[in-house]
């Protein structure tokens, strides 16, 4: 059984769908004793860290995920829902996160900018493997999938199994043991997304 989990902060309907695309049927988890017995979770998200956290802990989820993570069945964070699973983000002052990989979620450094990007970074764009993956089993070294967020994670590259540019260089998809994430999303990004998709279905 996948779990997709309501914390009121995701785009549910979406993801729900795309995995209705491929067969697949997903359950919608709204209690934190649901997400012990699901054999994959999906973590999705859309909106502030700060609150996304905070809904979380009110539904006592989040110590239910990070239990869920150390059983050592996969775990998938997409946009917002990939932001979480760090330590900490910069977003409207700092805040916690659910620590399940080392790092930070910061904004977009305008600086680095060599042109008239704007943020937040919204549209197609293309991710680079830079690491083997059961995620990406099957797909081209680059491919495009479609983002919008205006902060990034901050890690160690040992945990980055995906890169995108946009200005520079900013980790797009992330992986530590049976926790994956993705800033992009697959569930709105055509046959390329869907394939991720199915390829988590599959571990």
């Amino acid at each position: 059984m996948i779990g997709l989990i309501d914390y009121n902060m995701g785009n549910l309907q979406s993801v729900s769908n795309a995995f209705e695309k491929l067969g697949v049927t997903v359950k919608i988890i709204q209690k934190a004793e649901e997400i012990a017995v699901c054999d994959k979770i999906i973590l999705p998200g859309v909106g502030a860290f700060k609150d996304a956290m905070q809904c979380l802990k009110e539904r006592e989820m989040d110590e239910a995920i990070r239990d869920f993570a150390t059983s050592h069945k996969p775990l998938l964070g997409i946009c917002l829902g990939m932001q979480l699973l760090f330590e900490s983000s910069v977003e409207f002052g700092k805040s916690v996160g659910l620590g399940l990989i080392e790092g930070e979620i910061v904004q977009f450094d305008t600086s680095r900018f060599q042109s008239r990007l704007k943020v937040p970074h919204m549209g197609w764009n293309e991710l680079f493997i830079t690491q083997k993956s059961a995620l990406f089993k099957g797909m081209p070294e680059a491919f495009y999938l479609y983002f919008v967020h205006s902060f990034h994670a901050q890690c160690d590259e040992k945990y980055i199994i995906g890169k995108t540019m946009y200005g520079y260089e900013f980790p797009s998809a992330v992986q530590k043991n049976n926790v994956y994430g993705f800033q992009p999303h697959p569930e709105k990004s055509h046959d390329n997304g869907l394939k991720i998709l199915k390829n988590f279905v599959e571990l």
